[in-house]
């Protein structure tokens, strides 16, 4: 059945949030509830109400008190909802007894992320990484108050041996389609290192795009490349990494990579089992954190992101490959845009953010001449003088480096001055023996031979 003639589920969400925990992490609950919300939109629910919940403390059995949940019991009956959202994470006993109280389904957090994850993922890597965190949640599902799993059963082979019950069998066959699925996933590894083997040998840049989810990264992708990437006011519209070439202003092309948005308390299966997505990232020249400044969550969502990144490797010396873009400057009030605009001075210049609006535009200039500066720190520039006739090695540089200045020569010929990566600038020397390192010192440019 098609997504636009099935009928949506009715949904209510329940947001229970502990006091302390919220006001430690600087969330507003409001935001947090917006949030539930529109994960439960993204895979299509009616949500028919939402409700926030502030909790002094965890209930083992039913994860809220007593009270609240007969309160809420009584909400679900009046509007009829099929399905109860918690955006927590619940024990397999706090959902089951949550189930009998409110005679619905209840999902939590995680598993919703799941429910999005694998109806989004459209690669095959995508679709074994989601399947993979899938059986490692349903894993955790398989407990003893489930009584069809008490069951004992005989046989043999993969239908169980003597002796061996229902939850015994079912987590055995789990247990052995995860290790398929993670011998699967190893040889997508090694094509996607093959891949980008092939793009280094090219060579271009990379460029990734990483921030919360829903900060606007598809709609910057598409702007910056004039791709058709799925971009919507959804979150998680992107799940699978894209690749497009971007040019640079002095002509010069980069690779520039979409990645999966990030979000608060994103289940640990699924960031283990993205790992691989995430590698574009880790192997990125030049990381652009797209931060949604018209959230007024923003700040909180920067420092799950970072988090992330630090996990990924990307802190301390590391962080300079790192710029920040302050994205949806076009839904800020004037006032609201002048103080920002403000703020971003007053940080340091190697770590002052960019202003621009994916929607509009503006801004992209300044981004892409960021993005050239900081991919130019750390490379070297040759000078190297070539005959008229070598036209093929004239073709050669433009493919393979970056060429910032071109003037002719009175006898004949052209002398260029190009920029490329240190670690390949040895190639460039191989097949021009008559290119010079150019230095800048002291307003002067010192040529050394190579």
């Amino acid at each position: 059945m098609s997504r636009e003639k099935r009928v949506a589920t009715r949904a209510l969400v329940v947001a229970p949030y502990l006091a302390q925990s919220a006001a430690q992490l600087g969330r507003d609950p409001q935001a947090r509830l917006a949030e539930a919300v529109g994960l439960a939109q993204a895979i299509d629910l009616e949500v028919v109400g939402e409700i926030s919940v502030s909790l002094n403390e965890v209930r083992p059995a039913t994860y809220l008190g007593k009270g609240k949940v007969e309160e809420i019991a009584e909400i679900v009956k009046e509007r009829e909802a099929a399905l109860v959202s918690m955006d927590c994470q619940l024990s397999p006993v706090q959902q089951r007894n949550l189930e009998k109280a409110w005679d619905a389904k209840v999902i939590d957090r995680t598993g919703l992320i799941l429910e999005i994850f694998g109806e989004r993922a459209r690669t095959k890597e995508g679709a074994l990484q989601v399947e993979l965190a899938h059986l490692a949640y349903q894993k955790s599902r398989l407990v003893r108050s489930w009584t069809h799993l008490e069951r004992q059963r005989g046989g043999f082979g993969f239908l169980g041996g003597p002796g061996e019950t229902q939850i015994e069998t079912d987590r055995r066959l789990i247990e052995e389609r995860m290790r398929r699925i993670e011998h699967d996933l190893d040889k997508v590894k090694r094509t996607r290192a093959l891949h980008r083997k092939t793009r280094r040998d090219v060579p271009y840049p990379v460029v990734a795009l990483v921030g919360y989810t829903n900060a606007g990264k598809s709609t910057l992708f598409n702007r910056l490349t004039k791709a058709e990437v799925l971009a919507r006011d959804m979150l998680f519209a992107t799940l699978d990494p894209t690749l497009r070439q971007i040019r640079l202003p002095h002509g010069a092309r980069a690779l520039l990579s979409d990645t999966v948005g990030f979000i608060s308390d994103l289940p640990t299966m699924l960031v283990s089992a993205f790992r691989a997505t995430l590698e574009e990232v880790m192997l990125a020249d030049v990381v652009l954190h797209v931060r949604d400044v018209s959230h007024e969550d923003w700040e909180s969502q920067a420092k799950d992101v970072e988090a992330i990144l630090a996990e990924l490797g990307l802190k301390g010396a590391e962080e300079g490959r790192i710029l920040e873009v302050w994205n949806k400057i076009d839904a800020l009030d004037p006032e609201r845009l002048a103080a920002l605009r403000l703020a971003a001075r007053g940080i340091e210049a190697r770590r002052r953010p960019t202003l621009v609006s994916a929607l509009t535009g503006e801004g992209l200039d300044e981004l892409l001449a960021r993005i050239e500066e900081t991919l130019a720190a750390g490379r070297v520039k040759l000078e190297l003088d070539l005959d008229a006739a070598d036209g093929a090695g004239l073709a050669w540089l433009h493919a393979h480096t970056e060429v910032l200045e071109r003037d002719a020569l009175p006898q004949g010929g052209v002398r260029l001055v190009v920029r490329v990566d240190r670690e390949r600038s040895a190639s460039v020397a191989r097949r021009f023996p008559q290119a010079e390192i150019v230095r800048e010192r002291g307003g002067k440019r010192r040529r050394a031979a190579s």
